[in-house]
């Protein structure tokens, strides 16, 4: 608990809560907070902190939180909150019968039973007045529909995600009280034109977002998530309070997954229920660096699979505080049991300064905030005065793919960060069997989105290119920003050519065949064709002997070989070999190769990098 916070406001309440009806404007409650039946607790814009249960005791029983006023719980344990009577709090969704959003119930089922209990969306409202709401109309038409007093909502859409690896693994929900706290759904938006305002800073659908009521009893505590090594769950946040999504990435006992989250991203232009028609994506964000790449929109087949790039909104959305309501997939590298903790609960609102936001469609460019966050009210008793705004030193290079769609790799550096992969390093938000034209980073020979490292100009970055079509496709490279990093130089080195070329200043185009590139390609701050040696160079020679079917690496001047590659000019590795020795000379049989032409990229201990073409006949 933030004790600085708390204590400024703990003499005007005494330790058990007792509520009737009551508005507040800030408050605490150091044990249990009680609210009787037939009486309501009313909080507008302000916090309500209670570090024992919640207690609503009866049918009638409201505590109505407005104008983002959230509650937070200081309990360690499993939830003890009980009681019929239902917490009510609004959360904003798209206006669109066909886009999707991920959703995280901050309520479940109210009764006597102890602790948090199943949702459902019969358990959504539409309000009316501040404390009225009319309850949401399910229907089983594909289309929604909100307008002054009345909503309903299509139970077609309802689905969940749970440790899988497929779309045919998405579970049918629709109207039934079946998902858990701590389980994320999808929902699809309604259309319509509703102007009602129960008293929030906003009217209600102002052409953007349809404001639903969430009622019921608030979760709290300890919510166990179950995932699976090699799959994905979606799951979100789950109190009536904002959390930092950061602390639930990094947490060291949530070590089965890996500390990245991904949002959906849709194409909200496209008015079709048929998958085939969908445009979409997942957005990267990483709990470490609180870097955000957005989704590259993908086409989908009827069966789910994912087809052609299509295009790129490139929205840059702030998700560090995960606001009420938000849904998003983890990814399990173990088998295990992941959790949310009211220790990741904080009292922030949405908003862009605020480094929240659930989905507004409003694009921005991240600043050089060198300041520190102001003191944020949370459960963990963080200090957040003392925690640097600065962005994570990066820099973000877009590819055009065909001039289809952008896919946006970030490269960032911390003084702390590894060489290998850890938790600051994010992995391609699709698996990389199912990549279909597109280009990434290149880590353990899998695809990611995000690589941080500490610096060095010698740094080199492996990045690949797929092609799954049946001709030729351009991609085109460059730098698009410098966050709180910049260098002289950032260069794209091809393999094939052994030329550098300039993608800070201007733009490159490249034409591939269809097929696989992750060896050819890297990205690097120097050009080494400058800053080498000739004599030493020219030292080292790669000699395809085709009598004998070798090749003959000659190494005179024993320069310590890091590494040698041998692949096809569709970027299959032939060759793989890290162990060397200081020798002067190696053979390698090539026998068994077929006739044609092979790139040999020779890296020394250095950095640098020779390569040079073969022909084996």
């Amino acid at each position: 608990m933030n004790i600085s916070f708390f204590q400024k406001i703990k003499s005007s309440f005494i330790i058990a809560f007792f509520v009737f009806s009551f508005m507040i404007s800030i408050s605490s409650c150091y044990a249990q907070l009680y609210v009787s039946n037939n009486s309501y607790l009313f909080n507008k814009g302000a916090l309500v902190f209670a570090q024992g249960n919640v207690e609503l005791n009866g049918s009638n029983s409201f505590f109505y939180n407005r104008n983002e006023g959230q509650l937070l719980q200081g309990s360690l344990g499993s939830s003890s909150n009980i009681g019929a009577g239902k917490l009510s709090i609004f959360q904003e969704g798209t206006v669109n019968n066909y886009a999707y959003n991920y959703w995280c119930s901050p309520v479940g089922n109210a009764s006597a039973t102890v602790g948090n209990e199943d949702f459902g969306i019969t358990m959504l409202n539409l309000p009316i007045t501040s404390t009225m709401s009319n309850p949401a109309t399910v229907i089983s038409d594909y289309n929604g529909e909100s307008n002054t007093g009345t909503l309903s909502i299509s139970s077609y859409w309802i689905w969940k995600f749970l440790t899988s690896t497929s779309y045919p693994q998405w579970i049918h929900t629709e109207a039934l009280t079946n998902i858990s706290a701590g389980q994320g759904f999808t929902m699809k938006g309604t259309e319509g034109i509703d102007t009602t305002n129960p008293g929030e800073f906003v009217a209600n659908n102002i052409g953007s977002s349809q404001r639903y009521d969430f009622r019921g009893k608030p979760n709290d505590g300890v919510i166990n998530i179950n995932v699976v090594n090699g799959s994905a769950t979606l799951t979100g946040n789950p109190y009536p309070s904002a959390i930092d999504l950061n602390m639930f990435l990094t947490d060291p006992s949530n070590n089965e997954i890996d500390g990245t989250a991904l949002f959906w991203e849709q194409d909200k232009t496209v008015n079709s229920h048929n998958i085939a028609e969908y445009r979409g994506g997942y957005g990267t964000y990483n709990g470490t660096t609180s870097i955000y790449t957005p989704a590259t929109f993908y086409t989908y087949d009827i069966a789910g699979n994912q087809g052609t790039v299509f295009s790129n909104p490139n929205y840059v959305y702030q998700r560090r505080f995960s606001p009420i309501g938000q849904g998003f997939m983890v990814r399990g590298i173990a088998n295990g049991v992941v959790q949310m903790k009211n220790s990741y609960r904080v009292f922030v609102k949405e908003g862009i300064t605020n480094y929240s936001q659930f989905e507004k469609n409003t694009s921005f460019k991240t600043t050089l905030d060198d300041e520190f966050f102001d003191d944020i009210p949370n459960v963990a008793g963080i200090d957040y005065t003392q925690i640097s705004k600065a962005p994570t030193p990066h820099f973000i290079i877009n590819t055009s793919l065909n001039n289809q769609a952008v896919r946006q790799i970030a490269i960032g550096f911390m003084s702390n960060a590894i060489d290998g992969v850890d938790k600051a390093d994010s992995k391609f938000p699709v698996e990389y069997d199912d990549i279909t034209s597109d280009a990434y980073l290149l880590l353990n020979n899998l695809p990611y989105v995000h690589s941080i490292t500490n610096f060095n100009i010698n740094k080199r970055f492996q990045i690949g290119f797929k092609n799954s079509g049946t001709s030729s496709i351009i991609f085109t490279l460059k730098v698009n920003d410098f966050i709180n990093f910049d260098t002289p130089n950032v260069f794209l080195f091809d393999a094939l050519t052994g030329i550098y070329h300039d993608i800070k200043n201007s733009q490159y185009e490249l034409s591939l065949l269809p097929g696989t590139y992750n060896n050819r390609f890297e990205i690097t701050f120097t050009n080494q064709a400058l800053h080498i040696d000739e004599n030493l160079v020219d030292s080292l020679s790669i000699v395809q002997d085709n009598n004998e079917e070798l090749l003959i690496i000659s190494n005179p001047n024993n320069l310590q070989i890091e590494s040698l590659i041998l692949f096809d000019l569709t970027g299959k590795e032939i060759i793989n070999k890290y162990d060397f020795f200081d020798k002067s000379f190696y053979e390698f049989s090539t026998d068994s190769f077929c006739d044609g032409v092979y790139i040999v990229k020779i890296k020394l201990k250095n950095g640098y990098v020779k390569t040079q073409k073969i022909i084996v006949i």
